[in-house]
């Protein structure tokens, strides 16, 4: 005879909450990350000269919108 273990009501609720949580803990994981990207893009074009900027084609005012490209495909 199998020993087997039925849930009980809390243990779904709990099994839920956990499911739950983790999935939260993913998502703000991966908006960090994206977060993460897009200041170290912004950090690094910004204390470029202006000099080199032109040298690379970009023009200061473009700094947000190519970060924001970089960390979430905008």
């Amino acid at each position: 005879m199998a020993i087997t273990r039925s849930n009980s009501g809390l243990d779904v609720v709990f099994e839920a909450g956990r499911t739950f949580f983790h999935q939260k803990l993913d998502t703000m994981r991966k908006a960090q990350s994206k977060r993460r990207i897009y200041r170290a893009t912004y950090y690094e074009l910004s204390i470029l000269s202006d000099r080199d900027l032109t040298d690379l084609g970009i023009p200061r005012s473009n700094i947000k919108k190519l970060a924001l490209e970089a960390a979430y495909g905008c």
